[in-house]
C-alpha cells in the first residue's frame, strides 16, 4: 500500500512564504487584519519523521504523488503552518481537473507534513480584482474536490483552521487525530467566512454550524464528529493506519460502481425527493445492466 515516504514519481512545487512569529492558541486567534498574508499563523515546525522526495527540486509547497490507484496531495509548508499559497492551489486544481475528465486513480488522499494539518490560505491580494480572483479560486478548488470521481480522504494529523478545516470537511472522509484543534477563526479578524458558509450547512445543522463561524472558537475532534463535520477521530499514532485500512476497503469495491454511487449521492443532495426518485430509476437500470454484463 502507498506510503507517504514513497514519493517515486512525485514533484515539489516550490513557493515562497514569509517568516511567521505568532503562536497557536487553542482559545484565541488574531483579532485584526494586518499586512500579513494570512489571518492565523503558527511557529516554525518541522516534521518528526521527515521524508525526502525523489525530485531534485528543493522548496516548500505541495507534493503530488500518483500510483495506479491513489493520488496523494501532501501539504509541505510546515514552517508556515501548511498555509496553502496560490501556486499550491493551482497545482492541486490542475490535478483535480485532469481526473474529472479522465479518472485514473480511485482514491485521493490529502495529507500534511509537520505538526499541523493546515492553518489557512495565503491572502496576497490587495486590490478588488486580485481579492476576487483569490476568492474564486478557493471555491473552484472546493467544488473540484467535492465533485471529483475519486473518493477523497483527509488525514488531519494536527490543527486545522479556516480553509484547512473546510478542506477536510468537503472530503468524502475526514479522519482527525484526537489532539487536533479545529476552528473557523475569521470573524475574530473581522471577516465573515463566506467560503465555508457556502456549504457548511450541508454537513451540520444550522444551530451547530452558525456559532462555529460567528464566534470562531475552536472545537475538539469529538465534538466535530458529533455534529457531522468529520468522519472519524483517531489516536495520533493510528491515523495513518486507519486511513490505509479505509483505502483498502474502497479499493475492494467495484470502481465503476463507486463512481456511480458518489455521483448519484452528490446529485441527490441538490435535488428534491421526486427528482431523485426519477433519477434513481435510470441509475438502477444502468447499474443493474452493468452488473449483469459482468456476470456473463
Amino acid at each position: 500500500m502507498h506510503q507517504l515516504a514513497n514519493l517515486h514519481g512525485s514533484f515539489f512545487l516550490s513557493v515562497n512564504s514569509k517568516k511567521v512569529t505568532s503562536d497557536i492558541s487553542y482559545r484565541q486567534f488574531p483579532r485584526h487584519l494586518t499586512g500579513l498574508h494570512s489571518l492565523y499563523t503558527v511557529p516554525a515546525m518541522t516534521s518528526k519523521n521527515p521524508t525526502v522526495a525523489s525530485s531534485p527540486t528543493a522548496g516548500k509547497g505541495v507534493v503530488i504523488d500518483r500510483t495506479a490507484d491513489i493520488l496523494t496531495f501532501t501539504l509541505d509548508n510546515p514552517s508556515h503552518g501548511n498555509e496553502v499559497t496560490g501556486a499550491m492551489f493551482d497545482a492541486m486544481l490542475a490535478e483535480l481537473r485532469k481526473e474529472a475528465s479522465n479518472p485514473r486513480p480511485r482514491v485521493l488522499r490529502i495529507r500534511a507534513r509537520g505538526n499541523v494539518f493546515c492553518t489557512g490560505r495565503e491572502r496576497a491580494g490587495r486590490t478588488p480584482a486580485a481579492i476576487r480572483r483569490e476568492s474564486a479560486r478557493i471555491l473552484k478548488l472546493k467544488a473540484a474536490l467535492r465533485s471529483t470521481p475519486l473518493i477523497s480522504i483527509a488525514e488531519v494529523q494536527g490543527h486545522a483552521f479556516g480553509f484547512g478545516f473546510g478542506l477536510a470537511i468537503v472530503c468524502d472522509f475526514a479522519l482527525v487525530a484526537e489532539h487536533a484543534s479545529l476552528a473557523f477563526p475569521e470573524m475574530r479578524s473581522g471577516l465573515a467566512p463566506a467560503a465555508i458558509m457556502s456549504y457548511l450547512g450541508e454537513y451540520a445543522l444550522p444551530r451547530f454550524a452558525f456559532p462555529l463561524v460567528l464566534f470562531g472558537e475552536p472545537i475538539d475532534p469529538h465534538r466535530a464528529q458529533q455534529i457531522g463535520l468529520i468522519s472519524q477521530v483517531c489516536p495520533a499514532d493510528r491515523l495513518s493506519a486507519e486511513a490505509e485500512a479505509l483505502v483498502e476497503r474502497i479499493l475492494r469495491l467495484d470502481p465503476s460502481a463507486v463512481r456511480r454511487c458518489k455521483s448519484f449521492f452528490l446529485n441527490a443532495q441538490q435535488n428534491f425527493f421526486y427528482q431523485n426518485c426519477r433519477l434513481a430509476v435510470d441509475a438502477l437500470t444502468k447499474g443493474s445492466l452493468a452488473l449483469l454484463a459482468r456476470k456473463k
